[in-house]
């Protein structure tokens, strides 16, 4: 585990110190309205999918023009307890389908884990729900294209919890790279997040389910298996999870596509430096841009990457920048009200920050237009994070087709983009 993932749990996990301090006010609730699309001045009603750590923190942060109206978590000792320290009257159900029966919910927050997200999300479309739905987006690159023709069938807004795209900050540190700012990118270089590990050959401790814990849904597609505590600490296991390289890499390789200018694409060539699960990765884009990820974590920009141009690098990180020469980032720092941004993200919880996000969504569902994490961005950021671990796992240069989302006359690694889903927990078809 790294020193970063060990850091963010220890911050999620005061949360709930947080809340029972008195924190969290939530709006009042508005009266029932009619389906129908939100006006300017409507309170935009919020259902929560998932009360854990960071979904609590999202829910703390909710802008003023929605209010929540229910809650839902498979744990459900883990909502009531929410709902208690929040003092509120929240209903609280343990099936999402029940939440997403009701009619006077116009958008659903979902923050579970990435094995559990997509199915909640496509659902939510299809009951009429618009999505602010967490990073990473996907467990694997077939279920995000599911994800974006369900959004785009139902003609939903989907906002992906990648707040970096909020702050203006990476805003114009992207553009800069975008625009032709560093000249030609000769290279970028990004952090070698690691996997997530395959399933122990020995059969983990079992042990009874704890009390209110639906353990069939919190499995949700995975296969099925006895209870045993060490599964909840999911993100470790490659059955759950893609590791830092899904989690903090979301983050990074989105930073890394919207410098690029490629949120509708994704690189055309990949191979492996070192080998083993955790073994750096080389990716080449068509336009001829590599993306080596080989620095060590704890060693550089954990939620962005260094690119190198013909006039300079600009490293880019999470709501900070720099540059050699040190004019490149001054002149950026021209283009933004820096003293703001840093009265913005200067509390404690400034690293986990999602209110503008947020409230970039919420306009988007008044407005009807693309939030600024669409739903097609996020499937391609966190697709790139899924081919390195590919890429690892297969131990051989790989040629990708970005426009089928396959890869180029190899069969044996077109099986790991899609997975067995268990039953009752399938993709809808069509």
């Amino acid at each position: 585990m790294s020193k970063h993932q060990t850091t963010r749990r220890q911050f999620l996990g005061s949360v709930g110190t947080t809340i029972a301090a008195g924190s969290f006010v939530a709006p009042l609730f508005s009266p029932i309205r009619a389906m129908g699309q939100t006006g300017p001045n409507d309170q935009i009603r919020v259902g929560a999918i998932g009360v854990g750590g960071r979904a609590s923190l999202l829910l703390q942060q909710l802008p003023e023009s929605a209010t929540i109206v229910a809650l839902c978590d498979c744990n459900l000792p883990r909502a009531e307890a929410f709902k208690a320290k929040a003092k509120q009257a929240w209903p609280v159900y343990q099936d999402y389908r029940k939440l997403l029966d009701r009619k006077d919910i116009d958008a659903v927050i979902v923050a579970t884990g990435e094995f559990q997200r997509v199915l909640p999300c496509i659902q939510a479309c299809e009951a009429g729900k618009d999505v602010y739905a967490e990073k990473p987006l996907t467990l694997y690159v077939r279920e995000g294209r599911a994800l974006v023709n369900a959004v785009r069938k139902h003609d939903r807004v989907l906002q992906v919890g990648s707040q970096q795209r909020s702050m203006a900050m990476n805003r114009v540190a992207c553009e800069l790279v975008r625009s032709g700012g560093l000249g030609k990118i000769l290279k970028v270089q990004a952090i070698n997040y690691g996997g997530a590990e395959a399933s122990p050959a020995t059969p983990l401790p079992e042990a009874p389910v704890p009390e209110g814990l639906d353990w069939n849904m919190w499995l949700n597609q995975a296969a099925s298996r006895p209870f045993s505590p060490d599964w909840m600490g999911w993100m470790r296991w490659r059955d759950f999870a893609g590791g830092e390289m899904t989690n903090w890499g979301a983050h990074g390789v989105d930073q890394i596509q919207w410098a690029l200018g490629t949120d509708d694409t994704g690189p055309v060539e990949m191979k492996p430096l070192t080998s083993g699960p955790n073994g750096q990765v080389s990716m080449r884009y068509a336009n001829g841009v590599e993306v080596n990820f080989v620095i060590e974590p704890g060693k550089g920009p954990m939620g962005g990457a260094i690119f190198i141009g013909e006039k300079g690098k600009l490293e880019i990180n999470r709501n900070k920048f720099s540059s050699n020469p040190p004019e490149i980032a001054e002149e950026l720092k021209k283009k933004i009200d820096v003293d703001e941004e840093e009265r913005k993200w200067s509390d404690s919880l400034a690293l986990w920050q999602a209110r503008w996000h947020m409230q970039d969504w919420l306009d988007c569902i008044r407005s009807r237009k693309r939030p600024v994490a669409d739903v097609e961005i996020g499937h391609r950021s966190v697709s790139v994070c899924h081919l390195a671990n590919i890429t690892r796992a297969a131990g051989r240069p790989l040629r990708w087709d970005p426009v089928r989302e396959l890869f180029v006359g190899d069969e044996a690694a077109n099986q790991y983009l899609d997975r067995p889903r268990r039953a009752g927990f399938e993709l809808p078809t069509g």
